[in-house]
């Protein structure tokens, strides 16, 4: 029994690296990641304006940032955007909305692609269909961040409140405090499975999505950590690249995250054809 599984593991990673290859996921990666590098900055401009209209301090979007980034990507960002902490400029968040808006669809744009190719099948929704669905994914994705991000701040606070008005125990508070970093892996696996539903050109039921969704979520988050403690303690791309060791390490760690998110789709689509091919 055990045999068959291993040999089960075996043929499946062996389709999914030959999918890699001819679905050129390495370049559709480095694309992804040039597109994530046009919409980041423009992306944190309009999180940060937005936080200055909430009851929010800046730094806590920057610590989540640090919770997967490299060091010296985090000095970088900080760098970029600091100038702009605590404005109330609502110019400046017109601008981010509407330059995240253009260079994160295009980011989308590309997603799509490689998960069209992955299900073989080529884009003929009309151009406004198209874009208008990557606009939306991406309002859906800053939704999500908003989320994510006031979890946590606000997490312990609403923790006692439902200990003090229901009289739970501290064994609540302490789930209450485990159950926050749960839930933000749960919103982190909505927002993949949402993408893998709705970007290819396939109509496609959830549970064609999920193992992919599981995938890229538990990928993303290991992946980045890996990275970023390879980074902080084993190199210095500084003494390499000097002044662009930052802006390197970003490339690399964007790639990285593109990556993990095709083969998430390829992987879906390995599972989506195999269930074709049995019925």
């Amino acid at each position: 029994m055990a045999g068959i599984y291993i040999n089960n593991i075996v043929r499946f990673g062996k389709e999914l690296m030959g999918r890699i290859h001819r679905d050129e996921l390495p370049s559709l990666s480095a694309e992804l990641a040039y597109y994530l590098l046009l919409s980041l900055f423009p992306f944190l401009i309009f999180l940060i304006t937005l936080i200055g209209f909430l009851p929010l301090e800046s730094t806590d979007l920057l610590d989540l940032v640090e919770n997967v980034a490299p060091q010296q990507t985090l000095h970088m960002i900080e760098s970029n955007v600091s100038h702009i902490i605590g404005s109330h400029n609502e110019k400046l968040l017109s601008f981010g909305i509407i330059a995240t808006m253009w260079s994160a669809s295009n980011g989308i744009n590309a997603i799509v692609r490689a998960f069209n190719r992955a299900y073989h099948v080529q884009e003929n929704r009309p151009f406004l269909v198209a874009r208008g669905m990557a606009v939306l994914l991406t309002f859906a994705m800053i939704f999500v961040i908003i989320v994510a991000l006031l979890l946590p701040v606000f997490g312990h606070m609403i923790g006692l409140y439902l200990s003090s008005t229901f009289g739970f125990s501290e064994t609540f508070l302490a789930l209450w405090s485990a159950s926050r970093w749960i839930i933000s892996g749960l919103i982190l696996f909505t927002v993949f499975t949402g993408l893998y539903y709705f970007a290819p050109n396939k109509k496609l039921l959830i549970r064609n999505v999920v193992k992919g969704a599981a995938f890229a979520t538990v990928g993303w988050t290991v992946v980045s950590m890996l990275f970023a403690y390879y980074v902080n303690h084993f190199n210095n791309y500084t003494a390499t690249y000097g002044s662009l060791g930052g802006i390197i390490i970003l490339l690399i760690w964007l790639y990285l995250s593109g990556m993990i998110i095709v083969i998430g789709g390829e992987i879906n689509a390995i599972f989506y054809d195999r269930r074709v091919k049995s019925s």
